[in-house]
């Protein structure tokens, strides 16, 4: 007699049947699901980029994985817009990646959490051809969006302004990062930025709301937000150093944003005397995004002790950087912490209140800003010593002598007194190439008064002022026992123009070592350095 198979042995052959037939059909099901996914997602991108950019759409790779969920790898994208005849895309992306879940495959509109891209340009035609780009879309002639993102991770985008205009370069705009919310159609954009600015080289962290875009007028499209601007290195600047750092806030539309901020360099340096300082600024600024042209309205400075108000323009040249032309008013302030910032020597030669203007002209080029730099104003320096003891000693004679005190004058020589007198000072100067000249120079002690024009180079190398000094007392009163004497009879020479003393000086050398002396010889030459003609006494020309 057969012997029968035990019932559970039946039941198991029967499941594990039936377990392969399922797992067959899964997997036809699955092979098939897979193969319909792909094209399916591939299209719906294209569909959905052609109809919100209203364009032609390429696109060279498109891989799916099914790992974890599904997964997009894609790249080559370009997108060349149907209203413009260009053989320039658009709109083009070297790589993109998101993933979705099973279900999202087949739902209209499809979600998607996080899209990435990495190589995104985008390339806006010249101005006269921006009125036939395509309008942002939510529906369109060719079909509808077919899938929504709720953020886009960009990692290094670039924004190009074509022109068209002879000499003129296009204006470019370099992000390494860049994170964009609500990114629906015809809605402002929330975003986050990171990039490094060129020159000075520093990060930038911006974040803010951008749109929506105004394709046919770029520069009308809104935008607002907050920024930091951290680690600055001012000394990719030729000329200047110090680590800058600034924070604030914009708002406005492209070609008009409003900026209000604040910048702290607490050892901002010329290289030229590479003395550091700390300098703190504020400022109000109208910026052309489209562009760079900056308005400032105004900046307000601190350096040391002085106070230093800016205003003007930066304006872009083609091709070569950026004009900067400013009016700067410095008051209060001290001479010294002018003098510590732009000449080597220490201590500054000079300590005094200062009032200052001028035009403050620098244009771009490879050179050091003090060799660019231009500047034509005038000052007032009240309040004045010298810090070196020597010249403070002639001041204190010249001043003691011009008042017809040569006795006190020789006691405090001999003796190494210093009677630490006040100078005061005031001209007009021009810079250029790293020399100033000053013109209509007055120089004031008790007792005497220096009329001279001069130059001298900012390495303090160059010191060659000429002049006229009109004292109260006469000859014969600035000596004492038998030279006052002697010189009696040569008063009437000397006294002139309402001065007891009038007599042509010079004071040359160098700014550390200068020389003091007469200077008959050169009284009426003319040329620069030169005093072609002394101005009659007047309310300006009386002597203290």
């Amino acid at each position: 007699m057969k012997r029968r198979r035990p019932l559970w042995v039946a039941i198991l052959a029967w499941t594990g049947l039936v377990a392969l037939l399922l797992a067959v059909a899964i997997l036809t099901a699955f092979t098939i699901y897979f193969r319909r996914a792909e094209p399916i997602l591939r299209n719906r991108v294209i569909e959905t980029l052609a109809t919100r950019y209203d364009s032609r759409v390429e696109l060279a790779s498109f891989d799916v994985s099914v790992m974890h969920g599904f997964e997009v790898i894609g790249g080559g994208l370009k997108l060349y817009p149907n209203t413009l005849d260009t053989q320039q895309p658009l709109i083009s992306v070297d790589r993109f990646s998101f993933r979705t879940g099973w279900r999202d495959i087949f739902r209209t509109p499809m979600h998607i959490g996080v899209v990435r891209v990495s190589g995104l340009a985008i390339n806006l035609p010249p101005k006269e051809q921006r009125r036939n780009l395509p309008r942002l879309n939510s529906q369109g002639p060719h079909g509808k969006i077919q899938i929504l993102v709720d953020q886009l991770d960009i990692d290094h985008a670039l924004l190009v302004l074509g022109t068209s205009k002879p000499g003129k370069v296009p204006l470019d705009f370099e992000i390494s990062n860049l994170r964009m919310t609500s990114i629906g159609a015809g809605q402002p954009m929330r975003f986050h930025a990171i990039l490094v600015n060129p020159k000075p080289i520093g990060n930038i962290d911006s974040s803010g709301s951008f749109g929506p875009f105004d394709a046919h007028s770029p520069g009308d499209t809104p935008v607002s937000g907050t920024y930091s601007f951290s680690h600055a290195d001012l000394s990719t600047i030729k000329g200047i150093g110090g680590i800058l750092s600034s924070t604030g806030q914009y708002q406005g539309t492209l070609n008009n944003i409003v900026v209000d901020g604040e910048t702290d360099t607490p050892d901002f340096s010329l290289t030229i005397a590479d003395h550091p300082v700390p300098l703190h600024t504020k400022f109000h600024a109208i910026v052309d995004g489209t562009n760079g042209d900056t308005h400032l309205l105004p900046v307000d400075a601190q350096l040391l002790h002085s106070h230093i108000v800016a205003s003007g323009d930066i304006v872009g040249v083609p091709g070569q950087g950026h004009n900067i032309t400013l009016d700067v008013t410095v008051n209060p302030a001290r001479i010294e912490d002018m003098l510590v910032l732009g000449i080597k020597t220490q201590p500054p030669i000079m300590t005094g209140a200062l009032a200052l203007k001028t035009k403050f002209y620098l244009p771009p080029g490879d050179g050091s800003v003090t060799d660019r730099l231009n500047l034509q104003g005038n000052f007032n320096i009240t309040g004045a010593h010298f810090s070196n003891p020597g010249v403070q000693a002639k001041v204190d004679e010249l001043s003691l002598r011009s008042q017809g005190e040569p006795s006190q004058a020789k006691q405090n020589a001999e003796q190494g007194i210093s009677a630490n007198i006040a100078s005061n000072m005031q001209g007009n100067f021009t810079l250029s190439n790293s020399r100033i000249t000053i013109t209509g120079l007055k120089y004031t002690v008790p007792g005497a008064l220096i009329a001279m024009n001069g130059v001298y180079s900012l390495d303090g190398q160059v010191f060659d002022f000429h002049g006229t000094a009109r004292l109260r007392a006469k000859v014969s009163q600035m000596v004492t026992g038998w030279k006052s004497l002697l010189l009696k009879p040569v008063d009437p020479f000397f006294s002139k123009n309402g001065a007891g003393t009038e007599v042509p000086i010079s004071i040359t050398g160098t700014r550390s070592n200068p020389q003091f002396g007469l200077d008959f010889g050169h009284k009426n030459r003319t040329g620069s350095g030169s005093t072609d003609k002394i101005q009659r006494p007047n309310d300006g020309n009386r002597i203290p």
